[in-house]
């Protein structure tokens, strides 16, 4: 199922804004394969026979009920698809993977439990694992029969997370660390058997004398481990959500997960993997509701025909749906774009967990762009469909209010969207600080052209010329302004780390060119190869 390219067209992280992209080489979901329509089938059949039915249970948060759920996807071996077979996965490819957390997306507080177990909670010990730390956890965790939880945000650190006080301090015999400290809007908590915990290891009798962030893995049951009560939420009220209080655990030293002072490389490699599955999960949500949408404005009459007939609604079916297939071209193109990295770096002879981690990191500017997309399109295609079904969206009766306040905590998940932009710009500088992104040739290139006043874009051809053209356009414009700020800030006229309103601006041009040209792209291939569903 995986999709090929020829390598040496294979764009790196944040090369899209100076390299051109084939839009034959780019997947898009009219490229599924017969096997991935049958899994997204599979996931899609769960969902409405076995989730759907039992919402209003599981907003009530019904004890044991997700929980079993989670049991029921893993008998179908949908919990492992990521892992390797020899614990138990079925290590289906990246796209595959993609597309079935695209499937889980309109299941509302359940994809919640099933991304954090999958993703955040199964990650940090498949990526940072001993050999047995990975066989005594990851092949339970795939079936199901234990459920993973990830612990990063205190009271006083949420977007700084590495402020955590949590402590962790080695005892004189050297082999236990002694926990102490809390953390909050913990997902999953209240069922989960495994918690990948963070703390600040201090003390005095410390191995080589490394000290710092660090991360754990903590067994529910320790003695000293305590959990609080079930959060009040906005939304998601059907997901656990609960504060975890330490005192005095005692974690043995082979539960030390990764090194010690290493913390920062798990939570934020395991981060780009949850703000991608995040984001993908979003459009799953987003298209659901654009096809509701669509079907209630078609049966509801007003003035003797249906709202759908009118010029007002028709703005607004057309604006969900274009959003939403800008935001679902933005997962694929990523997918694919982590899914070529990942067989690269295993063809070099990586390791599966290292190929997995490092193509995600690689890919780190492109999941930050999708978790952005993926959660504003929901916001405002959820927005839309409550003003489309007018006071049935209002309405606790139907299932629109719920949505829509579901949808609101995804900003706010996997590093705020403020954070992200933060991301975004601050990645692709230091990229290319590092020569890795190489925005001062391109920089070169455009002041050439201004100053001789001749373009030195390709010439175009076809239906899409003047398209591709001022995407070409839109990128000169995003470097001259990048390499003006970049001027400024070496000169120390501009302090760009404390410029917050102008990150956020410059992120915002290089998340709406990658969504623009996503989308010129995909049209141009659906046109070329897809006639029959040529837009």
């Amino acid at each position: 199922m995986a999709t090929t390219t020829s390598e040496n067209k294979v764009l790196k992280g944040g090369e899209f804004l100076i390299k051109p992209s084939d839009h034959q080489e780019l997947f898009i979901p009219e490229d599924f394969n017969e096997e991935q329509l049958m899994i997204k089938e599979t996931i899609k059949s769960f969902v409405d026979q076995e989730i759907m039915p039992l919402t209003d249970r599981i907003e009530k948060l019904e004890e044991g009920l997700i929980p079993s759920l989670l049991e029921k996807f893993g008998e179908l071996g949908l919990l492992g698809t990521h892992m390797p077979e020899e614990l138990g996965g079925s290590d289906m490819d990246y796209i595959t993977n993609t597309l079935i957390g695209d499937e889980v997306g309109p299941s509302g507080s359940f994809t919640v439990s099933y991304n954090a177990h999958t993703g955040i909670g199964m990650l940090p010990i498949f990526y940072y694992g001993t050999e047995v730390q990975k066989q005594k956890y990851l092949p339970k965790l795939i079936t199901g029969e234990l459920k993973a939880s990830y612990c990063l945000t205190e009271p006083t650190s949420g977007s700084d997370a590495l402020a955590a006080k949590t402590t962790a301090i080695l005892n004189a015999e050297g082999t236990h660390y002694i926990l102490n400290g809390q953390k909050m809007w913990i997902t999953n908590a209240g069922f989960a058997d495994i918690f990948t915990v963070f703390a600040q290891v201090t003390g005095e009798n410390l191995p080589n004398g490394k000290s710092g962030f660090t991360g754990f893995i903590i067994e529910k049951g320790m003695e000293g481990f305590t959990l609080g009560a079930e959060e009040k939420k906005l939304g998601i009220k059907g997901s656990s959500t609960r504060q975890i209080y330490f005192e005095n655990v005692k974690v043995p030293v082979e539960n030390l997960l990764g090194e010690v002072g290493k913390g920062h490389h798990i939570a934020f490699n395991v981060l780009n993997t949850g703000r991608f599955k995040l984001g993908a999960s979003c459009v799953g949500g987003t298209k659901k509701l654009v096809s509701e949408s669509l079907h209630y404005a078609m049966e509801r009459e007003q003035f003797q025909s249906p709202i759908a007939a009118f010029g007002a609604i028709q703005y607004k079916l057309a604006e969900q749906a274009i959003r939403s297939f800008v935001a679902e071209t933005a997962v694929y193109r990523t997918a694919q774009l982590i899914q070529q990295a990942e067989q690269q770096f295993k063809s070099d002879g990586h390791d599966p967990a290292r190929a997995k981690r490092e193509a995600a990191e690689q890919y780190a500017l492109e999941c930050s762009i999708v978790k952005v997309v993926g959660s504003e399109t929901l916001d405002y295609v959820v927005d839309e469909t409550v003003q489309i079904y007018g006071g049935m969206g209002y309405s606790e009766e139907g299932h629109v209010a719920r949505a829509y306040r579901d949808s609101r905590i995804n900003r706010i998940f996997e590093g705020t969207n403020e954070i992200n932009r933060l991301v975004i710009l601050n990645t692709v500088m230091k990229l290319a600080m590092k020569g890795q992104l190489d925005l001062m040739s391109a920089g070169m290139a455009v002041q050439n052209e201004l100053m001789n006043g001749e373009a030195a874009s390709p010439t175009y051809d076809g239906s899409y010329a003047q398209e591709q053209l001022l995407i070409d356009n839109f990128k000169k414009a995003l470097i001259m302004v990048l390499g003006t700020a970049a001027q400024q800030a070496m000169s120390g006229k501009l302090d760009l780390k404390n410029e917050q309103e102008i990150i956020m601006n410059l992120s915002d041009i290089i998340i709406d060119i990658f969504d623009a040209e996503g989308a010129l792209l995909r049209v141009m291939k659906i046109a070329e190869n897809y006639p029959e569903k040529k837009y």
